[in-house]
């Protein structure tokens, strides 16, 4: 690691010779592969953009450049070359994000993990540096699919409009959509592309026809097509070029030196100009390039040698409903599956095995995913769209309008629900509960344990009237918690020992087992506690109101925020029925979470149950204490 441990910030680059920079990109590869083994994280992306990113901070001066990364989960070069080469605790409390960070260094502009935003950054930046007449450059990375996503298109709509606005845009193509078209050619081709002679010399050929009696206009649509037909043969730039936008490219993206002359022109440039690089994710590592599903996109803890996992965890909640789905997919022939790039993370790699044309990957376009549901849900079909709890927020307005408005039977499937944890703000998914209670018709359903995820995605596509939603956690689910009674709806988890229970506590989904524990503590100190389970957490049970009357405290514990949660609405549900019990919620306080574990963020935000039982505990005494108050006070006249 001789080199790599030479480089303190990206100036450090600009000494280095062409065989130095060949042998720093072997060393970061080394480096990453040792690194990211020992924690996990995204390892096949970024081993693809080693030689791009010493491209790019040699070309480009950040911080004063802007350097932009869609997705941010390729920005691992990027914090080795900015300073940033302490992995040992990468997406740990207190180690590197596993996305950009602007608490981390000045060089992180944008803290993206959602994808195909950068576009509508750079754009905003690009306008920033031409009305305050700054020269700086404005550089957008996007790539691993986020081309797919429709807001890098209204974007690129944008940018295209400011012909002189400078704004590079590197498309990182790991997927080889083209055969790489390198040589000298090609790069004579790009140089005259990007060149403002050859603009000008197209420029005044046009004028000079188009005043040309009779045959000028006739000779000058001839010709063009002829170029540009000549230039799509070559290169498929010809989609960008009609929007306006210049096109450099296929690059090498293994290629230092033709990088930086492609990214040299694209600077010098001065417009919006697009660099198409072919990259390999996965690059220099034999197990990520024998990975045909997703070349080691996200690992957890392997063996840096063999790429196997070192540990295997028990059974996880995606499995769990992977395998339903299947059985669903056996019994029904309606049920069709929807996924936003992200088939075997949702889990519905063997509903593709098995059903290959009832299943549709949209790309990063969560929007036209639920808008498509409900036209597959019109048509006589019942979709399941499999999406991140976290993701399903961009698709909100076609949720409500949509699929609700127009009684539309879609099932949405959220995964890794709650907090999640290393993966930091971003991919909390903390706010669906909370969002999704205004949309009407829409019901929700919070499993606490396996057997509950399969009722009821069961439960769920039976409803053809109506959008349904259930959301479950990340990693391994534990053991069944079994109801000991029912109370319309709900499951009854734990039934009082007193008459007059004192506390009510009201469990959403995985949580059940620390409300349980919430009910032990209690217990320890003489107080008695229902503990119910309401399986589907919207529409609020009926059962619900009349069971509350019968506790001195209602409390209830979520793994989303506070703010509009589950909590929120079972105290409205309380009020509308009379029933006036003071309640307590116990959530996800509205801010965003710093990367740790989930056990650490939990702990953090005092989502455990020692806290909740002790603030229970001491809600309770209050309550005594205002009642013995009442007796002892002496009577007046």
């Amino acid at each position: 690691m001789d080199l790599l441990t030479r480089i303190k910030g990206p100036r450090d680059l600009d000494r280095l010779s062409v065989d130095e920079l060949e042998q720093l990109a072997e060393e970061i590869r080394t480096f990453l592969v040792d690194a990211v083994s020992k924690t996990g994280g995204h390892l096949g992306p970024n081993l693809g953009v080693v030689e791009l990113t010493i491209a790019l901070h040699r070309v480009f001066e950040s911080p004063r450049d802007k350097v932009l990364w869609d997705t941010g989960h390729q920005s691992y070069v990027h914090k080795l070359l900015t300073g940033r080469q302490d992995f040992s605790r990468l997406k740990s409390k207190g180690g590197l994000s596993g996305y950009p960070s602007r608490a981390e260094s000045e060089h992180d502009v944008i803290e993206n993990s959602h994808a195909s935003t950068v576009l509508g950054w750079a754009d905003g930046l690009a306008k920033a540096n031409e009305v305050l007449k700054k020269d700086d450059h404005v550089v957008a990375v996007i790539g691993d699919g986020a081309l797919t996503g429709g807001m890098a298109w209204e974007a690129l709509n944008n940018i295209a409009a400011a012909k002189d606005r400078p704004l590079v845009i590197v498309v990182n193509d790991n997927e080889r959509s083209y055969a790489p078209t390198i040589g000298g050619l090609a790069n004579h081709l790009a140089t005259l592309r990007t060149t403002d002679g050859y603009e000008r010399f197209l420029a005044r050929g046009k004028d000079i026809l188009e005043r040309t009696p009779v045959v000028g206009r006739p000779l000058y649509e001839t010709l063009h097509g002829a170029k540009k037909g000549l230039k799509d043969f070559i290169a498929p730039q010809g989609m960008f070029e009609d929007l306006g936008l210049k096109y450099v490219g296929p690059i090498d993206g293994h290629d230092i030196e033709a990088l930086e002359s492609a990214l040299q022109r694209a600077k010098r440039f001065g417009g919006p100009v697009i660099v198409h690089c072919l990259t390999e994710k996965g690059r220099g590592y034999t197990p990520a390039l024998q990975d045909e599903a997703d070349r080691f996109h996200a690992v957890g803890k392997i063996h840096p040698d063999t790429g196997l996992p070192i540990s295997t965890s028990g059974l996880d909640w995606t499995s769990v409903f992977g395998e339903e789905m299947l059985k669903l997919g056996q019994e029904r022939e309606d049920i069709v599956a929807i996924t936003a790039a992200m088939l075997q993370p949702v889990g519905l790699g063997k509903f593709e095995e098995a059903f290959p044309d009832r299943i549709y990957d949209v790309g990063i376009a969560e929007q036209h995913g639920a808008v498509s549901a409900a036209g597959l849900a019109t048509g006589g079909l019942h979709p399941v769209f499999a999406v991140y709890a976290t993701f399903l927020n961009r698709a909100f307005d076609q949720v409500l309008m949509d699929v609700a408005l127009h009684k539309c039977g879609v099932t949405f499937v959220l995964d890794r629900a709650g907090v999640t944890g290393t993966d930091g703000a971003s991919h909390n998914g903390m706010w669906d509960m909370s969002i999704l209670q205004c949309v009407p018709t829409l019901r929700i359903a919070a499993p606490r344990d396996a057997d509950q995820v399969r009722a009821q995605l069961r439960e769920a596509v039976a409803v053809d009237d109506a959008p349904t939603v259930v959301r479950f956690s990340k990693g391994a689910v534990g053991p069944a918690v079994k109801a000991v009674g029912k109370a319309g709806g709900m499951d009854i988890l734990r039934e009082p020992k007193a008459a007059r229970p004192d506390v009510l506590v009201v469990s959403v989904g995985a949580l059940a087992p620390m409300c349980l524990e919430i009910a032990d503590l209690l217990d320890a100190q003489g107080i008695s506690s229902t503990v119910v389970d309401p399986r589907w957490v919207k529409p609020v049970d009926e059962a619900l109101a009349p069971l509350a009357e019968r506790h001195r405290v209602v409390v209830t514990v979520e793994d989303n925020s506070r703010a509009g949660g589950v909590g929120s609405a079972v105290a409205q549900a309380l009020r509308d029925a009379g029933v006036d019990v003071p309640l307590r919620d116990f959530g996800i306080p509205p801010v965003f979470l710093d990367h740790a574990s989930r056990g650490e963020v939990m702990a953090e935000i005092g989502l455990t149950a020692p806290d909740i039982a002790r603030q229970v505990t001491g809600l309770v005494a209050k309550l005594d204490g205002r009642f013995e108050s009442r007796a002892v006070e002496p009577a007046r006249d």
